[in-house]
Order: structure tokens, then C-alpha cells, then sequence
């Protein structure tokens, strides 16, 4: 299978992702005969029976799952000294999944967005003229993905951010700006893979899995939606702030439990001039690898 570049923002190094489970992301998305014929039994399975992901991730709260987390650190190379919490306080491997993170710093100004999460980050700067997501020609729907034209008309010609959480990464996510939040809105649906092997035979998954939108507004970016998109073996997706109160950049906005991830933010048109190395690598069709707290771009 096809795979997946990225560039790490602090040091500009590219590198090829090492993919979490992607013996069944091979099985479940791959192009081979074999595999379409595996698919077309264990997809459905999979992405549509919740008690699938449900199970998986009862699994992870087990006691006996922490003997896992030492082993995952050193595959992955998760920097633990990061963590607020020391490992031997785990309970469980979803402890060290959802663990919190000492403070980080802030790019400064009311004028500057933040990355809302650690992860893999693809910027457009407007929606209309972008080619294709990693496949040219795949696109998504924005009626399909809000599920209110009245709400996704405005952002027709928005700018989008996706960010692609792996299982690696620290899975809390934040406030990209100040901003007053209203209640989320949840939209049922399929859990399938957001991995990019999985997106690139499907860009639309992101527009049909289960997804939470999060209307924020904000005094220097307009009308912010903020959407999280849950995927296969997700437990759940958690919103730790309440509605209609005012938060700072970089305050806690929730966290998803066990299994990878994706956040999408969609801002009104000419609200908001990305980054350039964001911009360089999206053209590129590269995901950027971000973390919380860098800057994403400045208000017009």
C-alpha cells in the first residue's frame, strides 16, 4: 500500500509514518484481490457494528492492558517526559491514551491561531479550489459532512484544517482561538479508518463517520466550526468544556479515548492566512507533523 509521507515541522525532515495496526488497514482498504474480497466481508463488520469498537475498547480500560504502554513508547518514540502524570500511574492503557501533558507555550497574539492538537495537519485555504484531498479529483461534501445546508453554505469557499490524530499522539484536543463555544451538535454514523490509507480510496469518510460540530465564535475569526470526526476502534469522543462560557486559546475543548482520530476546523472565507510551511506542504499533499501550541496562521 501506498505510503505515507509526512514533515515534521520543527525539524523539516521527512520521513514515512509507521502505521499502528496496518496489518488490518492492508486487509480492510488494500487493492489486492485478496483484499477486496476480505473487505467486502470484514468492512462492514467493522465500521458499521459499534460493538466492535465498543469491545475494543472496553479492552484497552483492562488492567492488564498497561503491560502494553512501556512497549509502545519505545516503538513509537513518545516523548514521556511530557507527561503530567508518571507512567506507573496508569491504570490502564486508555490512562496513558488520554493522558494530559505538562503546560506548553502558546504562539502569542489575539491575531494567531494555534494547532488545536498534536498530529498530522493538511491546510486549504479555500475549498473551492482545491484540486483533491492526497487523491486528485476526491472530494467531499460539506452539506454531507454538516448535515445543514443553512450551516455549510457560508463555508463553501472556506479554509479547512484537518489534523489526523494517531494512535501515538496525545489525544486531548484544544481551542485553536478565544472563543465562545455552543452546545456540540452530534451526527450518527460508520466508524471507518481516517488513516490515509484508508482516505485514499474514500475521502468521503470524513463527511459520513460518526462527527461532533462545535459552532465558536470568535472576535477576530469569525464564526469558527469546530468538528470532531470519530474512526475504527474509538471508544468515544469527550467534550470537557461547557457551552455557551468563554475560553482562552489553548484551553482544553475535550479528548477522544482509545483509537486514531481526526479534528476539522472551518473557518469563514478570508478570515484567516495560514502559515506558509503549512500551505508548502498541503500543496504537496504531505501532512505537516504539528503540535499543540505552534501557530497555524493570523486573522485577516
Amino acid at each position: 500500500m501506498k505510503k505515507i509521507r509526512l514533515i515534521d515541522r520543527r525539524t523539516r525532515q521527512e520521513s514515512i509514518e509507521k502505521v499502528y495496526g496496518k496489518f488490518f488497514l492492508d486487509i480492510l482498504y488494500g487493492t489486492s484481490w485478496w483484499a477486496r474480497l476480505a473487505s467486502l466481508i470484514l468492512l462492514p463488520i467493522v465500521v458499521h457494528w459499534r460493538f466492535s469498537s465498543t469491545f475494543y475498547g472496553w479492552l484497552q480500560k483492562r488492567p492488564w492492558s498497561r503491560r502494553k504502554i512501556a512497549p509502545f513508547i519505545r516503538k513509537f518514540q513518545v516523548d514521556a517526559s511530557e507527561f503530567l502524570d508518571p507512567i506507573s500511574s496508569f491504570r490502564s492503557f486508555n490512562d496513558f491514551f488520554i493522558r494530559k501533558l505538562k503546560t506548553r507555550p502558546l504562539a502569542a497574539g489575539p491575531d494567531v491561531a494555534i494547532l488545536p492538537a498534536d498530529g498530522r495537519y493538511l491546510v486549504f485555504e479555500n475549498l473551492c479550489q482545491t484540486p483533491g484531498i492526497w487523491v486528485k479529483g476526491h472530494t467531499f461534501s460539506l452539506h454531507e459532512l454538516l448535515q445543514n445546508p443553512a450551516l455549510a453554505d457560508p463555508y463553501a469557499e472556506g479554509s479547512l484544517v484537518i489534523a489526523r490524530l494517531a494512535p501515538p499522539d496525545y489525544h486531548r484536543f484544544h481551542f485553536p482561538v478565544s472563543c465562545t463555544p455552543e452546545t456540540p451538535i452530534e451526527v450518527p454514523g460508520p466508524l471507518y479508518s481516517v488513516n490515509p490509507l484508508a482516505l485514499i480510496t474514500d475521502i468521503g469518510i470524513l463527511a459520513r463517520n460518526k462527527r461532533t460540530i462545535t459552532v465558536c465564535h470568535t472576535q477576530n475569526f469569525g464564526t469558527l466550526l469546530y468538528i470532531e470526526i470519530g474512526a475504527t476502534y474509538v471508544g468515544s469522543i469527550h467534550q470537557t468544556f461547557t457551552p455557551h462560557q468563554p475560553y482562552a486559546k489553548g484551553d482544553e475543548k475535550g479528548y477522544f479515548s482509545f483509537g486514531g482520530s481526526c479534528l476539522l476546523l472551518l473557518f469563514e472565507p478570508g478570515r484567516i492566512q495560514f502559515d506558509p510551511d503549512l500551505l508548502d506542504t498541503s500543496s504537496r499533499q504531505i501532512e505537516t507533523i504539528g503540535r499543540f501550541g505552534q501557530s497555524l496562521g493570523r486573522a485577516l
